[in-house]
């Protein structure tokens, strides 16, 4: 699954803002509905830090529920 940042991601959000300036929308406006498809999209949104790195310094996490 591609996740934001990588090439695929860049890609797709890339064909989905030359599609919206296509059919007559502002630069800017383009830009958010491409964004907005791809934060919708579930193949496409981020799953979060995958390592224990990645969530950042130990005291700083939030406690843990279960």
């Amino acid at each position: 699954m591609p996740e934001p940042g990588s090439k695929k991601y860049d890609t797709r959000r890339a064909r989905l803002r030359k599609d919206a300036e296509r059919s007559g929308v502002s630069d800017q406006d383009a830009n958010e509905a491409a964004n907005e498809t791809l934060r919708q999209d579930p193949e496409y949104r981020s799953r979060g830090p995958r390592t224990e790195r990645g969530r950042g310094p130990k005291g700083e996490r939030p406690k843990d529920t279960d």
